[in-house]
């Protein structure tokens, strides 16, 4: 399965932007779990978002609660990010990611329970 971000682009603070996250050669559903990454210049990869995939549960960084949320469409086999009230700390290459393997909550925010990855797509936002 190959995963390919897009949506991103430059937004004012303020702003919204809904990324995309589209599987190819594979349905999301063979995953177990998918999530959202993003990297700053500088700065280690962090967790964002993320869903198991039975039941839909899903969590959140705590920088994000309230303003991001993560969806999926099984039809268009697709996952989203909605992004509100963006703010210059949300700028970053975001990445999508699917994991396989049982799913425990208390670790849907660690990349390494994560088996595919995106190639990312930008997010600029100015103040």
């Amino acid at each position: 399965v190959q995963l390919v971000e897009s949506g991103g682009g430059l937004v004012q603070a303020g702003g919204s932007l809904r990324l995309s996250c589209a599987a190819s050669g594979g349905a999301f559903d063979t995953y177990s779990r998918v999530a959202w990454f993003r990297q700053a210049p500088g700065k280690e990869r962090e967790f964002v978002a993320a869903m198991r995939w039975s039941g839909g549960t899903t969590s959140y960084a705590d920088s994000v609660k309230g303003r991001f949320a993560i969806s999926r469409d099984n039809a268009k086999n697709t996952v989203y990010l909605q992004m509100n009230s963006l703010k210059p700390e949300d700028t970053g290459v975001y990445f999508c990611a699917g994991g396989f393997g049982t799913t425990f909550i208390q670790t849907m925010g660690a990349a390494r329970r994560y088996d595919h990855w995106g190639q990312g797509t930008q997010v600029t936002v100015s103040s």
